[in-house]
């Protein structure tokens, strides 16, 4: 593994593991604390598509005519993760996105949908993100994180996406997170079994061979310049942040309604 590679998961070790060892985990144990879960998580499970979607468009051939564009390891990486991420199938085997996948788990365990509903029907009517972050009412951290992420997109610069795509995204959600998500729906399948499935198509989907890839993929677009590196190290820091604050902001909504409860 590439020697840059290694040191900067060794520098994002500590935010991965405050994520990993995050408080919000324990403090689900009702259907009502999945649901608030949720409501955040959802613009993160939004905002990934259109970071996997800016590395398609900008690592491989969108227009026409049609031309060979970059890498081909790189080529089928993307455009097998947006394949899986964008065209997968339900229990039922229906073609779904993750994301669609993802709303009907909220919408099975009651979960508020349409604050996400709402912002995004307003971006494709054309309005701002602002706009459609008032307008849906998002939650603030919600609104901070995919104003980061779209900051990374709108930089234009394929390093810093692939580094908030390889280091930022995956494989963040511990073992107990599982293990509370299957004893709810030992109990009440009927509201979880939808969120499970989901959980699980993202760890068969994802899997180590993507992230291989993408450790690939990153090494490859910052090749020997250091001062890629280096920016792809603090994008990595930065979406990582982001999301421990999306977590902080759940967590402090479930604390308050139990107590509220």
């Amino acid at each position: 593994m590439h020697p840059n590679i290694i040191k900067i998961q060794e520098k994002i070790e500590p935010l991965r593991q405050e994520i990993i060892n995050h408080p919000v985990y324990t403090a689900i144990s009702e259907i009502n604390d999945l649901r608030i879960f949720m409501e955040h998580h959802i613009f993160a499970v939004w905002d990934f598509m259109s970071l996997l979607k800016s590395l398609q468009i900008n690592l491989t051939c969108t227009t026409l005519p049609w031309f060979p564009v970059g890498d081909p390891v790189t080529r089928q990486l993307i455009n097998e993760i947006v394949a899986g991420e964008e065209s997968d199938v339900d229990a039922k085997g229906n073609i779904k996105s993750h994301f669609e996948l993802y709303l009907d788990a909220m919408e099975q365990c009651g979960a508020n949908t349409a604050p996400i509903n709402t912002f995004i029907n307003a971006l494709q009517n054309g309005k701002s993100f602002d706009e459609a972050f008032e307008i849906a009412e998002v939650p603030a951290a919600a609104k901070d994180f995919v104003n980061a992420t779209f900051e990374t997109i709108n930089s234009g610069k394929t390093h810093l996406q692939a580094a908030s795509f390889t280091f930022g995204r995956e494989d963040l959600i511990p073992n107990m997170f599982f293990s509370m998500v299957n004893d709810l729906n030992s109990t009440q399948p009927d509201q979880v079994s939808v969120f499970k499935y989901y959980l699980e198509r993202h760890i068969e989907v994802d899997g180590d061979h993507h992230s291989h890839l993408a450790l690939s993929m990153t090494e490859k677009l910052c090749q020997q310049d250091e001062a890629f590196w280096a920016a792809a190290e603090e994008t990595a820091k930065h979406a990582l942040q982001k999301r421990i604050d999306l977590w902080n902001a759940a967590h402090t909504e479930i604390v308050k309604q139990s107590i509220v409860a």
